[in-house]
């Protein structure tokens, strides 16, 4: 069975350093979700999983889980996770053969 999304090297070994440093044993890994935002309608989010939610998918890599809410495993089929930092930013970045669209700041997207 193919997984929801894919996950690079860089954005696990990302995930894993921020799960070491909240220094929280609670934390399971990371969760992915969708919420309404931005100019475009859409955003991903990602925080903190303490707990695995009833039918979410379960994506590991490098030892890292990333957890799929249930509401978002749609919208994300196909994509893929990284992690990109420069001189000015640092952020999860989302290439999602799904989006129809996104806002000139590269901030939300829709469908």
């Amino acid at each position: 069975m193919k997984q929801v999304i894919t996950v690079t090297d860089r954005a696990a070994e990302h995930a894993k350093a921020l799960i070491e440093k909240a220094n929280d044993p609670e934390i399971l890994g990371l969760r992915i979700g969708i919420k309404s935002k931005g100019c475009s309608g859409q955003s991903y989010h990602v925080e903190y999983a303490k707990t695995h939610k009833k039918f979410e998918d379960v994506v590991e890599h490098q030892g890292i889980k990333f957890y799929i809410d249930p509401a978002a495993t749609m919208y994300l089929l196909g994509s893929k996770m990284d992690y990109v930092s420069d001189k000015l930013s640092s952020t999860f970045t989302f290439d999602n053969p799904n989006a129809k669209g996104q806002c000139g700041c590269g901030e939300s997207f829709h469908f």
